[in-house]
């Protein structure tokens, strides 16, 4: 079984060489980028198995498929969620998760071993990945939050939140009725669950709504204060290193 592993951090590559080298699989060569790996492809004969990471150094291991025929067999190893890696399921033999675990790996070589006919290999559709790799996360960002109002709940969707604070260690949402509630969570894992193109955190105490920042002032030092309709009770300050990222934001 000719194998190689196309990944672009090298003690990642040598440390999966090594566990692969206990399970009995030689790597012939380890690659670490698209050229790179576009120029071995051309004058070596293609491997049976290729470890392949998404991300490389100089650009997405998609392009090397898109510029050669490669017909061997492909295990992904990514960092993407759980969401993307249905993608990889559907398109290749298997995918492991970074930190690769042993036995995850050995069942993989499992699947390549018992499952695959001689000579056939997946029909990879590499637009497809792509797509779901980007899409999943646009589709898993919070579109609506739960808040407790009493012994009720309250469904707030994102449309009606201007800004999200902090304040005496709790974490609240303020909405274009003006009104205030308070959520389990911080603002960091805010961050991740919202949908960049519509919030921004500019500062530690503030993320803000693209659609309620319709006023935005010059501030001392450097700074901008962000007006949004309803919220008076503090000012929205744009912290002195986040206000070149915030006007690129706002377009």
């Amino acid at each position: 079984m000719k194998t190689i592993i196309i990944e672009d951090e090298k003690p990642a590559a040598r440390l999966l060489q090594r566990k692969l080298q206990k399970l009995g699989v030689s790597v012939e060569t380890m690659l670490h980028s698209v050229a790179e790996s576009l120029e071995w492809f051309s004058s070596n004969e293609h491997p049976d198995l290729i470890f392949l990471d998404i991300q490389l150094s100089d650009g997405l291991s998609f392009e090397i498929f898109e510029s050669i025929d490669i017909k061997s067999a492909v295990i992904f190893t990514t960092a993407y969620d759980e969401y993307a890696l249905k993608a990889f399921k559907l398109n290749s033999i298997d995918y492991l998760l970074k930190p690769i675990d042993e036995e995850d790996l050995e069942t993989a070589i499992g699947k390549y071993k018992t499952r695959l006919p001689k000579n056939e290999v997946p029909n990879l559709d590499f637009d497809q990945i792509r797509k779901l790799l980007v899409n999943p996360f646009e589709k898993s960002h919070k579109q609506r939050f739960t808040v407790k109002i009493g012994q009720h709940l309250k469904v707030v969707p994102v449309s009606e939140i201007e800004c999200f604070y902090s304040q005496d260690k709790g974490t609240y949402i303020h909405t274009s009725d003006n009104r205030d509630y308070l959520i389990e969570s911080t603002l960091e894992l805010l961050e991740n669950e919202l949908d960049p193109k519509q919030f921004f955190r500019v500062s530690r105490k503030f993320i803000v709504s693209l659609q309620a920042s319709r006023e935005i002032v010059l501030y001392s030092n450097s700074r901008l204060r962000v007006a949004l309709p309803t919220y008076k009770e503090d000012e929205v300050i744009v912290s002195r290193e986040k206000v070149g990222d915030f006007k690129q934001w706002l377009g």
